[in-house]
């Protein structure tokens, strides 16, 4: 199957799924079939995937990441100690684990091509992320709680591994408890990605955007948490700092710079 082929026997098959979109053409536009089938792959609900489906959703994800530019952990050049800082996409760095800045169901953003970091991580990491974490929470039988984290494999993404963390909603000012609780998703994260033995783990921005967690004290809590964790442990884990937004790469420059 070339590409287009792919994209339109997924689009096919998820518009047949779903009752509500029986009827719904396929679009010529090589663009709007792009955007028909991510917005179908994040509004699809958690559920089995035939085996066919999978393994043609797999080989366009793949491709589709060939013509991406990636970026490998081991060639990051740490700024201080073992913490790294890189501005990118985290969909294409290759590493032990990237961090999902999550919901408390932990499955997923359902907005339609929603840009934020949980509906990119779950687009191209593919369907069986949803499955996966959707199972996790059927097990736990609640939702998350802010400033734990889960682990669960990358799939179609280059890391090995997705942590899951839910980080504090802002509304108003920031209290003692909401930084407490931001701290609690970074050592939540490297606890559990020492005790999977990862080499690299590479943070977002965690809390800073759709939850509204100043930036600059984010980065404060983050930086000053994660060598806590390292200075406790002796982690030699390298650690990656990943962001998306010029602001927030200037101020993690200048807090790196200032050690």
């Amino acid at each position: 199957m070339t590409q287009t082929e792919r994209r339109r026997y997924l689009i096919g098959h998820l518009l047949e799924e779903e009752p509500r979109f029986r009827g719904v053409e396929i679009p010529e536009e090589e663009g709007q079939q792009r955007r028909l089938l991510r917005s179908l792959m994040n509004v699809r609900m958690p559920g089995g995937i035939p085996e066919e489906v999978e393994r043609v959703q797999d080989a366009y994800l793949q491709e589709e990441l060939a013509g991406r530019r990636v970026t490998d952990a081991a060639d990051l050049v740490p700024l201080r100690g073992n913490l790294c800082l890189w501005q990118g996409d985290i969909t294409t760095l290759r590493c032990g684990a990237i961090v999902n800045a999550a919901n408390s169901g932990m499955t997923g953003c359902y907005y339609p091509c929603h840009n934020c970091i949980d509906n990119c991580i779950h687009t191209f990491a593919g369907m069986q992320l949803r499955l996966a974490c959707a199972r996790l929470m059927e097990e736990q039988g609640y939702e998350e709680p802010t400033g734990r984290a889960k682990i669960t494999p990358g799939y179609n993404l280059l890391c090995r591994y997705v942590l899951h963390t839910v980080g504090p909603i802002i509304r108003g000012r920031v209290s003692r408890e909401d930084e407490r609780l931001l701290a609690s998703c970074y050592r939540s994260c490297l606890e559990l990605a020492a005790r999977t033995k990862l080499e690299s783990v590479a943070f977002c921005c965690i809390s800073t955007g759709e939850f509204h967690f100043p930036n600059r004290r984010a980065a404060e809590i983050a930086v000053q948490t994660v060598e806590d964790w390292q200075r406790e442990t002796g982690s030699s884990m390298k650690v990656i700092f990943n962001v998306f937004k010029d602001l927030d790469l200037e101020i993690y420059r200048e807090l790196l710079a200032g050690g």
